[in-house]
């Protein structure tokens, strides 16, 4: 429930990636970094791969993070890097980048995330693996998708086995079509507790609210939804609550 609009930029990990080679650096005084390169399993080695880069710097309570992804034709084969069952967007090309800053004192972390999104040439059936089709009005054909998130968080650790955090995004959304561009904006608000119970066993939850602004793009965009939901709202606001008992094995 508590990730950004469609999870647009994979942080909930809406879609994982196969045939992949991965590298990861060694720790170099706080600093590591690494990437991984996913096959496509086609004779076109462009068709449905995926490639990524990324780093992240640590010094005592500080945390200094950023990475970039690029899938190419994702989700359009079954077998390829990103599975068609499994993309969050299909379409001819999905580049994501993302940057974010924690700072720990004590008990509390604080923290600022940006990620912005470009979906490149969406399918017209079957846009998002979240609310399906998304399909401009007036016979107008949809170019791009753009996601900007702007994120700021927080989280205290009461006890070793309980915390809770609180979240708010903002994100300014571009729809790019033939027939114009419209820009929604998206306001989410989360909460989520989790309680260890046990090594393996926790209680958790979480609540999300979702407000839907800006330019009206006569499509699903308009209608909240909260990944993780039943399914759209049937206005531009959504209120979901979960709670749960999960076990690892």
């Amino acid at each position: 429930l508590l990730s950004h609009p469609y999870d647009n930029d994979n942080t909930d990990n809406s879609f994982r990636v196969n045939n992949t080679i991965k590298y990861a650096s060694p720790d170099f005084a706080g600093l590591q970094f690494g990437g991984t390169y996913s096959f496509s399993n086609d004779t076109n080695f462009a068709n449905n791969r995926q490639y990524s880069l990324g780093g992240q710097y640590t010094s005592g309570g500080l945390l200094v993070t950023g990475a970039y992804l690029q899938a190419d034709n994702p989700g359009l084969t079954t077998s390829g890097s990103i599975a068609t069952d499994d993309a969050n967007f299909i379409s001819e090309r999905l580049r994501i980048f993302g940057g974010g800053v924690n700072y720990t004192f004590g008990g509390a972390t604080v923290g600022f995330v940006y990620t912005n999104t470009n979906v490149g040439e969406p399918a017209a059936t079957d846009t998002s693996a979240y609310v399906g089709s998304i399909t401009p009005p007036n016979g107008g054909t949809l170019t791009a998708l753009k996601f900007q998130n702007f994120e700021v968080n927080g989280k205290y650790q009461f006890t070793p086995a309980f915390f809770v955090g609180v979240q708010y995004v903002y994100t300014a959304a571009t729809m790019d079509a033939t027939s114009g561009n419209e820009n929604p904006k998206y306001h989410t608000f989360g909460l989520m507790a989790d309680y260890n119970l046990s090594k393996r066993t926790d209680f958790y939850f979480q609540a999300a609210y979702q407000k839907v602004a800006g330019d009206k793009t006569d499509t699903v965009l308009d209608d909240a939804y909260i990944p993780g939901s039943a399914g759209t709202s049937s206005s531009s606001n959504q209120f979901a609550v979960r709670a749960a008992i999960r076990h690892k094995f």
